[in-house]
């Protein structure tokens, strides 16, 4: 490296360093009544001045393990991507699982009852920051995220981000199956070039952009990169769970939450 690098690389870490880096306040488990009989378990962790919340659905069976350091122990991408997230200086919420639920399958995440816990979380996260509220899924969460965003009212949430999408035609409960004409919200679809489980092929991904008729904004993020795949190709820690590229891809959801555009 010249001594001209030299300096200027000093010069990048130094400015890096200097950033204002957003105040993390203490991050807790809420425990929601949702539905007679019924809790739902709901991650909070705010950001002081956060100039958005995120509501995340992991993918799976739902659930955010459990607390370790005060960080929830799953390792889906939304989970492990926490802090990620709250660097962007945006509040972060992870939606768990209700007391009735243990399995969060299709189903389930297309059926009223959750959708009823899904509103009981939106109003917790409202009641506690005015910040805009986005929904955030990843695989099987990406099924959440689209039964709300066409069941709720839209002024209860800002738009959709949805990463490693359920998209198979032929996958009952997956997002071309249900009304996606009806979600009239700006819509972030990202994507990992390689993932290659069959229910989120990138070949599949187009017809779900076709498919959001009234969304305002809409927009396509095929990402490439991480490093080390490894484990079944439909689990979190392969490319279906954008492994090695975490924090690039949270800083590209943040950008464009933050200024939506096609």
């Amino acid at each position: 490296m010249t001594s001209f690098a030299r300096s200027a690389f000093c010069a990048l870490a130094l400015w890096l360093l200097a950033m204002p880096r957003p105040a993390l306040a203490q991050a807790s488990v809420l425990r929601l009544d949702t539905r007679p009989g019924v809790t739902l378990a709901l991650y909070w962790a705010p950001v002081d001045a956060a100039r958005a919340t995120v509501l995340l659905f992991p993918g799976g069976g739902g659930g955010f393990g459990r607390i370790e350091n005060g960080l929830p122990s799953s390792a889906n991408f939304l989970v492990r991507s926490i802090t990620h997230f709250r660097a962007q200086g945006l509040n972060v919420a992870v939606f768990g699982k209700p007391t009735d639920m243990p399995e969060l399958d299709v189903a389930e995440r297309t059926s009223a009852a959750h959708l009823a816990d899904v509103r009981a979380a939106v109003d917790a996260v409202r009641e506690r920051s005015s910040a805009p509220l986005w929904l955030v899924g990843t695989s099987r969460g990406t099924v959440s995220v689209t039964a709300a965003a066409i069941g709720l009212p839209p002024a209860s949430v800002r738009g959709v981000v949805l990463t490693a999408s359920l998209v198979n035609m032929n996958r009952p409960g997956a997002l071309m199956q249900q009304d996606l004409a009806a979600l009239r919200l700006p819509v972030l679809v990202v994507h990992h070039a390689r993932d290659a489980c069959g229910l989120c092929r990138p070949a599949d991904v187009p017809w779900l952009l076709r498919g959001l008729t009234n969304a305002p904004v809409k927009k396509l993020l095929m990402l490439d990169g991480g490093a080390d795949p490894r484990g079944p190709v439909c689990d979190a820690l392969h490319w279906h769970g954008f492994i090695g590229m975490e924090q690039e891809t949270v800083e590209a959801i943040a950008a464009w939450i933050a200024q939506p555009v096609n």
